[in-house]
């Protein structure tokens, strides 16, 4: 499909050049637009323009100080001699004043730019007794330059020119001595600079304090939204490993109830099926008041200490009860062992974990043997605990090597318990065991003091929060 040029009429041409220009105005407008507008942080840029405009001042002090003997010395006895005098010692005091108490003085200066204006006539009283060609002539840069740093544009543009007309009058009542003209058209040419460069300094000091508060909101919110990643997951995680099997183990005995009422005809069968429908409700909301405990513990920072060895025992007496597989514990380290904080919780997690899956997956497993020690290192300075867990089943072909897998198969029991270990620092492993059956090994490396050594780098909150 092709389309057709609108009709051009009489007004065409001009329409054109009207946008053309208005375009060529925008692009102009650009450059000297309205200065940048200092961010709602400037603290690091006003101390940056406050160096800068303290600096500047004490360069024109010291020119003042410099030249004001050679005003002095062109000037008549008189009148004329006192009112360079003044000038110099305002100038001289202006100066310093604006150098020692700019915290002071810069509020005044910066509502009332008039002052800058006063300033700028007693540095022309000076000027014009000495030359173009004397010390005061390079002072006279200083309030291009002042101007743009404190009055952006519009105030450089207004006290570069009215410089560059005390300029213009020095050198009419000096153009009689050779080199005036040099000089005068030199410190013009600075002056202009000077306001440019005030001006530019001003707006990229401002510019960078509006990227640099910008990149520390993005910061904030994204380590919030990865504050609520990471929690997102670590529930998930605490959901997988308790509520949500037993929720699971809850159906099926109901399921199986549903099945016996429409063909058993023994009572005590359906009492004890329906206890045990019971039993698994119960254990349910305990393990909910469980996860709702720990959510308390990590808002509060707060959590009491954990018996590691009487919890694994309760852990493995549990297990014993509820499955009929014997559990044996072999407890190798301190009666008092301390682990940073965080790691007894994962590591009875793991343990639960591992319990349960030879509970569901180890076909022909009669006993599971968990083993905790610590072994100390050469260097006495470390240590590291292992945690074992070891069934007589069939064994296992799951590897945790790949996290990818585990998250396609739906093994997210043992990608949490990789999760786990490693939010710990921890190493963990499955492998067959040598004579058989499955392995759940975890090795915790631990300073003497009971502190862990630095841990691997482990997944982002957002890996985290995709795999659970």
């Amino acid at each position: 499909m092709t389309y057709a040029a609108p009709p051009r009429g009489r007004d065409q041409p001009r329409r054109t050049g009207t946008v053309r220009t208005a375009l060529l105005a925008k692009r102009a407008a650009g450059y000297f637009a309205d200065d940048a507008a200092a961010p709602g942080s400037v603290r690091l840029q006003l101390n940056a323009l406050q160096a800068l405009c303290r600096q500047a001042f004490a360069v024109r002090l010291t020119l003042i100080a410099i030249g004001a003997p050679f005003a002095m010395a062109n000037a008549t006895d008189g009148p004329p001699r006192y009112g360079v005098l003044a000038a110099a010692v305002l100038g001289v005091m202006g100066s310093y004043a604006m150098l020692r108490d700019w915290d002071r003085f810069a509020p005044r200066l910066l509502a009332h730019p008039t002052l800058m204006a006063v300033d700028l006539i007693f540095g022309a009283i000076l000027l014009l007794t000495a030359s173009p060609a004397s010390p005061l002539a390079y002072a006279a840069v200083c309030t291009p330059l002042l101007s743009g740093l404190l009055y952006g544009w519009r105030g450089s543009g207004i006290f570069t020119g009215l410089q560059l007309v005390v300029l213009l009058t020095v050198f009419r009542a000096w153009e009689h001595r050779p080199g005036t003209g040099a000089s005068t058209l030199l410190i013009a040419g600075f002056c202009i600079a000077a306001g440019i460069i005030g001006v530019t300094l001003r707006n990229l000091m401002f510019h960078f304090g509006t990227a640099s508060q910008a990149l520390a909101e993005a910061n904030s919110r994204l380590a919030v939204a990865e504050a609520v990643e990471s929690e997102r997951a670590r529930l998930a995680r605490e959901m997988h490993d308790s509520v949500a099997k037993t929720l699971h183990g809850l159906a099926l005995a109901a399921e199986a109830l549903a099945v016996s009422a429409d063909h058993a005809t023994d009572p005590r069968e359906l009492k004890d099926q329906a206890a045990t429908v019971a039993s698994a409700a119960r254990r349910a909301a305990a393990e909910s008041r469980d996860v709702l405990t720990d959510l308390r513990h990590h808002t509060a920072l707060s959590s009491p200490p954990t018996d590691l060895r009487t919890e694994l025992t309760a852990r493995l007496d549990d297990f014993e009860s509820r499955t009929g597989t014997r559990a044996t514990l072999a407890y190798r380290a301190a009666p008092t062992l301390v682990l940073p904080p965080g790691a007894p919780h994962q590591l009875l997690a793991i343990l639960s974990e591992a319990l349960e899956n030879t509970h569901r997956h180890a076909t022909g497993a009669t006993v599971v043997e968990v083993t905790l020690e610590a072994e100390a290192e050469a260097e006495a300075e470390a240590s590291t605990l292992h945690l074992t867990v070891r069934d007589d089943g069939t064994g296992t072909s799951v590897s945790l090597d790949d996290l990818q897998q585990l998250a396609k198969s739906g093994h997210f029991g043992l990608l949490g318990m990789l999760e786990r270990a490693t939010s710990i620092g921890a190493g963990i492993r499955l492998c067959r065991g040598e004579h058989g059956g499955t392995e759940v090994k975890v090795d915790l490396p631990l300073r003497t003091s009971g502190t862990p050594l630095p841990a691997p780098p482990s997944p982002t909150p957002q890996e985290e929060a995709a795999h659970a």
